[in-house]
C-alpha cells in the first residue's frame, strides 16, 4: 500500500508531467473531444467484422477513453481506453506521430484520458484494434489509479470511492448497468398494463405509510418541521381517490434506522395502486413482474443465490402467518393458539411487555424470529395481525387478521402489500390506535393524518397496492449478499481528519 509521503511523490510526478503537457498542447483540460463514436459503440459496430470488412473501412474513427494499460516497446506503444464498462485497444508507431504527439505519449499516465483518431485493424492474436494517426489530450490524473490486482480490497474505500471501483472491477460495472436496465424494464413491464407513473412528495408535513422513524428537517420560510418521506402510500391513495385507476412510483424512501447489508437509510422503491383489486391481484402482479424481470435482464428464471439457486419460473408458494410456524418453524400446531406458550415463547426470543401484546403480535415476532431467514425460494406469507397493518381491509369474517402478504425470497423481505383499507371510520380508528403507541414511546407508530382522512371522506374505491424494495430485488438478482453492492454511493461515516491533518476512515 502506498504510504501518504510516496503518494505525494506520485503526485508531485505527475504535476511535472502536466507542466510539460501544458508546454506542447497549450491546453490539458480542453473542454470538448471531438469523436466518432463511443467505444461501446465502437466494439458494437466493428467487432463483429472480418479482417477483409475491417480493411475496407477507410473512414477516419476517433475515440476517447480513460488509458487504463500501456505497454511501451520502443516505437511502439499499445494501450487499453476505458469507457461505458468496455476497453479498446490502441497501437501507436512512432513515425504515424508528428514528433510532438509522440513525446506527448511518454508524459501519458494511467488514468489520464485521451481522445485517439485512426483506422481499423487486428493484431496477431486477432484484438479489434485502432491503428492511431493522431492523439489529443483531454485531462490529466493526478492520483494514480489503484493496481489492478490489490487495489480497493477495503470494502470501505470501494464504496466511498464508487468511481474507483467501478473502474477497477468489470463485474461491479456490469451489476450498475443490470440496475439500470431492470429499472427500464420494470417501467415497460407497469406501463403494458396501464399503469401510470407518478412523482409525490419526498418531504411531507406527516409521515405516513409505514411504520418506521423518519427523518427530520425544517422549512425557514414556514417555520415548520418536514420529514423525509417513509413512503409515498398515503399520496398514491389520494390519486386512486382523485380517479387514477392504475398509478406507480419508483423513487426514494428514507427510514432512520440501521445500516447492515440489508438496510440503507435511503433506499429505492416501486409502489403501485390499482382500483379495483385486492391481494390476489397484487400477487399475480408481483410474481409477473419478477419472472419478467429475472428473464429479460438476467437471461433465466434460475439464479443462483450464494450456493442455491433461487427458481423463479414455478409458481410462487403461498402460506399464511400462521401456517408458516407450523411447517417451517416447527412449532406445535396447539401451541401456536396458546396464549401462555407464545408469550413464554416470545420472552425467550427478546420482546418485551408480552402481557401487553396480542396473540397475534406474539405470533408475528416469532415468525420473524423462526421462519423469515428460511424463506429461500419465493414465497408469500399472508394474514398479519391488524396491529402491524393499519392500512389493510381486515380478512372476511375475522377481526384480528388483516388481508396483507409480504414477499420473501432469499431469506428476506422483497414486498409488502394489501387489500387496502377504504373505510374512512376504520381508519380513524387504525391512526388513532397508532397515535396511542407513539404516545406510550414507539417512535416508528404512524401519525394520524387528518388530510388524509378527509380524502378517504370523499370516497375511495376498493385497491390493491404494492412495495417492492428496488435494492433488495437487484442483490437477488445479481447475486450481491450486501445491498451496498448495489447502491452506487450508500451512506457512509463522514471522513474525520486526524491532528496531523490525514483523513481516515
Amino acid at each position: 500500500m502506498d504510504t501518504p509521503h510516496s503518494s505525494n511523490q506520485l503526485r508531485q510526478v505527475r504535476e511535472e508531467k502536466l507542466k510539460k503537457i501544458r508546454a506542447i498542447v497549450g491546453e490539458a483540460y480542453p473542454r470538448k473531444a471531438n469523436t466518432t463514436h463511443t467505444l461501446v459503440e465502437f466494439i458494437h459496430q466493428f467487432q463483429p467484422l472480418s479482417e477483409l470488412a475491417l480493411q475496407s473501412e477507410t473512414k477516419v474513427i476517433s475515440i476517447m477513453g480513460r488509458v487504463v494499460s500501456l505497454r511501451d516497446q520502443g516505437k511502439t506503444i499499445f494501450l487499453h481506453l476505458f469507457e461505458g464498462g468496455v476497453k479498446v485497444q490502441t497501437y501507436l508507431r512512432q513515425d504515424a506521430l508528428t514528433a510532438d504527439q509522440w513525446e506527448l505519449m511518454h508524459l501519458v499516465d494511467l488514468g489520464d484520458f485521451i481522445s485517439v483518431e485512426g483506422t481499423l485493424m487486428r493484431t496477431k492474436t486477432g484484438e479489434l484494434t485502432l491503428r492511431a494517426s493522431a492523439i489529443y489530450f483531454l485531462a490529466k490524473a493526478l492520483l494514480p489509479l489503484p493496481e489492478k490486482w490489490h487495489g480497493l480490497q477495503d470494502v470501505e474505500i470501494r464504496y466511498r470511492q464508487r468511481y474507483l471501483d467501478l473502474i477497477s472491477d468489470d463485474n461491479v460495472f456490469k451489476i450498475f448497468e443490470k440496475r439500470s436496465l431492470l429499472i427500464a424494464s420494470l417501467r415497460t413491464y407497469m406501463n403494458q398494463l396501464g399503469y401510470l407513473e407518478v412523482e409525490t412528495p419526498m418531504m411531507q408535513a406527516i409521515p405516513g405509510g409505514a411504520t418506521a422513524r423518519p427523518f427530520t428537517t425544517h422549512h425557514n420560510a414556514l417555520d415548520i418541521p418536514l420529514y423525509l418521506r417513509i413512503a409515498p402510500e398515503l399520496f398514491l391513495k389520494r390519486l386512486i381517490i382523485g380517479g387514477f385507476s392504475k398509478v406507480y412510483e419508483i423513487n426514494r424512501n428514507f427510514r432512520n434506522e440501521v445500516l447492515s447489508t440489508r438496510h440503507n437509510p435511503e433506499f429505492t422503491m416501486m409502489e403501485s395502486y390499482a382500483a379495483g383489486q385486492d391481494l390476489r391481484d397484487m400477487m399475480d402482479l408481483l410474481e409477473g413482474l419478477i419472472c419478467f424481470l429475472a428473464q429479460e435482464v438476467m437471461g433465466g428464471l434460475s439464479l443462483p443465490w450464494g450456493e442455491i439457486l433461487i427458481d423463479y419460473g414455478k409458481p410462487f408458494r403461498r402460506l399464511t402467518m400462521r401456517d408458516s410456524l407450523i411447517s417451517i418453524g416447527k412449532l406445535q400446531d396447539r401451541d401456536v393458539d396458546s396464549y401462555d406458550f407464545m408469550k413464554k415463547y416470545s420472552t425467550s426470543i427478546g420482546a418485551t411487555n408480552v402481557d401487553q401484546k396480542s396473540i397475534g403480535l406474539l405470533q408475528f415476532y416469532a415468525f420473524e424470529h423462526l421462519v423469515e431467514s428460511r424463506l429461500i425460494q419465493p414465497t408469500f406469507i399472508t394474514d398479519y395481525p391488524i396491529e402491524v397493518s393499519p392500512l389493510t381491509k381486515l380478512v372476511s369474517g375475522s377481526t384480528s387478521i388483516v388481508d396483507r402478504f409480504e414477499l420473501y425470497i432469499g431469506g428476506m423481505e422483497l414486498s409488502n402489500a394489501y387489500s387496502e383499507l377504504n373505510d374512512p371510520v376504520d381508519q380513524k380508528k387504525r391512526l388513532e390506535y397508532q397515535t396511542r403507541e407513539r404516545e406510550s414511546g414507539n417512535e416508528e407508530a404512524m401519525q394520524l393524518d387528518d388530510e388524509f382522512l378527509t380524502a378517504m371522506e370523499h370516497g375511495m374505491p376498493p385497491a390493491g397496492g404494492q412495495g417492492l424494495g428496488i435494492d433488495r430485488l437487484i442483490m437477488l438478482l445479481t447475486n450481491q449478499i450486501s445491498i451496498r453492492d448495489v447502491i452506487l454511493f450508500p451512506l457512509m461515516r463522514p471522513i474525520k481528519s486526524t491532528n496531523n491533518n490525514e483523513e481516515t476512515i
